[in-house]
């Protein structure tokens, strides 16, 4: 006890005044500082024994190794403990919990997704896009493609071009007359073939494109498609894109020539029916009302290629509306391949 408190302490019992248990109280030092003195003493600080200094009690002792047979027997433990009735350390009434949650929280999710579903497919038709701000100009195809865009073979040849005229075969035997006749109508105007005043459901009437339209490329005359004269045909045709109407109101051209290099070394060329795709076989209404539609075909034939020269052709759309020069997008209004004719 220090000499402060002491001299209090015995002011107040010089005084007859009793004291109470002592509480912490602060004393006004002569700097005119407060200071609360502490009531408990601090621990006396005890020197480390000898066996405290001894770090290898304190390793952690390995593990003993277990047997085959003890994993094997907690594990069938784990599996089915007999003493407690739990199977995969679960109860029959935790597994039951478990199973009811999962089985309501998974027919919910499948209840929202079908509901989202539903009102999707309420929203929108299956005849015709919903929302159709931005229609693209339409893209070109060809035939044949079997390794890229390259037309490469030896007249004299056989194995080198009949994979070529197999794919033409192929790609033109849904235009066979006796199809197009039992399938399709005769269009003899030039106007676009408008019927949209039939109901959104009614299945839409296709105008004919027969396939001896296509002269000596199409098959009928020359079953080699002209590759074992040197003399190549090809097959192109315009995407198609539901209620797209190419042209406005004029036809779309196609021309074809030599994109690197004279245009000498491509020789001659020869459209079949025509160089155009006419209008009447616009617009398309989709697969599901247009079912028996038949994409317009304009088949080039190139009558004297140099032969042993590889020569990089490029046809074009031409017409408004038309874009034919991205240098994004290659199949955007055109299409480029290679041709090499041997002899």
């Amino acid at each position: 006890m220090g000499v402060t408190e002491r001299y209090v302490t015995g002011v107040l019992m010089g005084s007859g005044m009793r004291t109470t248990s002592p509480e912490p109280h602060k004393v006004i030092l002569k700097h005119g500082q407060e200071l609360e003195e502490e009531q408990e003493e601090l621990a006396e600080h005890q020197p480390l024994e000898q066996e405290d200094l001894n770090f290898e009690r304190w390793k952690r002792r390995p593990i003993p190794k277990r047997t085959l047979h003890q994993k094997i027997d907690d594990l069938k433990k784990y599996l089915w403990n007999a003493e407690t009735n739990e199977f995969m350390g679960r109860s029959g009434k935790s597994w039951s919990l478990i199973l009811l949650f999962y089985a309501a929280l998974y027919l919910f999710l499948a209840a929202m997704f079908g509901g989202c579903l539903f009102c999707l497919m309420w929203s929108i038709s299956p005849y015709h896009p919903t929302f159709n701000d931005r229609v693209m100009p339409p893209g070109m195809t060809m035939a044949p493609h079997l390794e890229g865009h390259e037309i490469a073979f030896n007249a004299s040849d056989r194995k080198s071009w009949r994979k070529y005229a197999r794919s033409m075969e192929e790609y033109l035997r849904p235009y066979n007359d006796a199809a197009q006749q039992r399938k399709n109508i005769p269009c003899d105007k030039e106007t676009y073939f408008m019927q949209d005043d039939l109901d959104e459901a009614a299945e839409r009437k296709a105008c004919q494109f027969k396939r001896s339209w296509l002269g000596h490329c199409s098959g009928l005359q020359d079953p080699n498609f002209g590759y074992s004269q040197g003399r190549p045909c090809i097959l192109l045709r315009m995407n198609r894109i539901l209620g797209y109407l190419p042209g406005q109101g004029k036809p779309i051209n196609v021309t074809c020539g030599v994109k690197k290099g004279t245009p000498e070394v491509l020789g001659e060329m020869e459209f079949f029916p025509k160089s155009i795709f006419e209008n009447k076989y616009y617009p398309y209404y989709g697969k599901l009302r247009h079912v028996n539609y038949s994409s317009p075909v304009v088949a080039v034939r190139f009558m004297g290629v140099q032969q042993g020269t590889n020569i990089q052709v490029q046809c074009k759309l031409n017409g408004k509306g038309i874009i034919n020069d991205s240098p994004t997008d290659r199949y955007l209004g055109s299409v480029t391949f290679s041709l090499e004719v041997g002899a």
